[in-house]
């Protein structure tokens, strides 16, 4: 039986979601317990379809080591950016070439304009694993982050085209923002925490204040323009991996911090075209060592399997073997040319029985 599940956060994990939440304290996962509180209730209100308005409903999905019956892993799903009264707000990076032929004089210069978008793009966040677990043979941080992207491809409609992913930018130990001190608090007086929490709440501030023209990032103190669209050393990874599965650099930024924001849409991403939903599916036979699987068409690979309950737990998920057909035997996303096969201990593990529907989607 699998040691590692993906299920929803339901409530009760409170406390073990407060101690993961102590490694990012981001804005999506702050390390507050009042906040905790009521990411847990939201979530478990947009599983359970309680918020009726799709554009508000936020799904946070919890890594379990079974072992020790405890969380260690985080990641999220927030279905849309930018709503009535909440806009999505971020700087668009314009870069911009000057040349004076009196002088012979040639500058780059970088800008910064406020964007605002009442009817924004879906957003995946909340990524967090126990140091402790991060190099772990089993592929957890893979795992915990492509569950998003499967979530995704079973329910389209629920989410928009475009996905964006904001990543941390390099902050000070003290958690300073060069980039906030030289423009934000310069517009706000408030500090880049105040103006942090603040904003968990309400960013009408941010419209109200910021100014409407580009600001030209050139005439910035040198510690604020190094900041802008670059990714903090603890993020590295994970910018790594979103260039690797379709995302790319949208040349917009937090106008809190400078953190880029990476973007792709649906089709773009290959873990939302590789997921597979399907109640055809057969039981793997044991690999045997030395002994390839029979027909060119298919290949084994090690998988996230999933199901969703319209009752909690709502949704799980366990890593493990599954023979797919090839991608050049496939027809449009989530069709298969064939039954896919996966392993006994998928099967037990997660008590299914013939024609129950799956999701699978391959972790490489």
């Amino acid at each position: 039986m699998a040691r590692f599940e993906i299920r929803a956060l339901l409530p009760g994990d409170e406390d073990q979601l407060h101690r993961v939440a102590r490694h990012l304290n981001s804005v999506n996962l702050p390390n507050d317990r009042g906040r905790i509180e009521e990411i847990v209730e939201h979530s478990y209100r947009s599983f359970a379809e309680v918020i009726t308005s799709k554009a508000e409903r936020e799904f946070v999905f919890v890594l379990m080591d079974l072992e020790k019956d405890q969380i260690i892993g985080t990641s999220m799903v927030l279905a849309q950016l930018g709503r009535r009264g909440a806009p999505y707000i971020y700087f668009d990076v314009i870069e911009e070439e000057r040349y004076s032929a009196t002088i012979d004089r040639h500058f780059h210069h970088t800008n910064l304009k406020i964007g605002y978008s009442y009817d924004g793009p879906t957003e995946i966040g909340g990524l967090v694993m126990d140091p402790s677990y991060r190099t772990s043979s089993e592929r957890l941080g893979t795992m915990i982050s492509y569950v998003r992207f499967l979530y995704i491809a079973a329910h389209p409609a629920s989410f928009k085209n475009e996905i964006v992913a904001e990543l941390l930018p390099p902050l000070e130990a003290d958690g300073t923002s060069h980039l906030w001190e030289a423009v934000g608090r310069k517009f706000t007086t408030m500090s880049y925490a105040e103006a942090d929490v603040l904003s968990k709440k309400n960013k009408e501030f941010i419209k109200g204040l910021f100014p409407e023209g580009a600001i030209c990032a050139t005439l910035l103190p040198k510690d604020a323009q190094d900041v802008i669209g670059k990714v903090g050393a603890q993020t590295k990874g994970v910018e790594k991996l979103l260039r690797r599965i379709g995302f790319r650099y949208a040349h917009r930024v937090d106008p809190f911090d400078g953190g880029p924001h990476f973007a792709a849409t649906v089709d773009e991403i290959g873990p939302i075209r590789d997921t597979v939903r399907t109640k055809d599916w057969t039981i793997l036979p044991p690999k045997i060592e030395g002994v390839e699987d029979e027909g060119a068409a298919s290949f084994r690979r090690r998988s996230l399997v999933a199901v969703e309950f319209e009752v909690p737990p709502f949704f799980r998920a366990v890593p493990g073997d599954a023979l797919l057909p090839v991608p050049s035997q496939r027809g449009s996303r989530g069709v298969v040319s064939g039954p896919p096969a996966i392993s006994e201990d998928v099967v037990k593990h997660l008590d299914l029985s013939p024609g129950r529907e799956i999701l699978i989607l391959p972790l490489s």
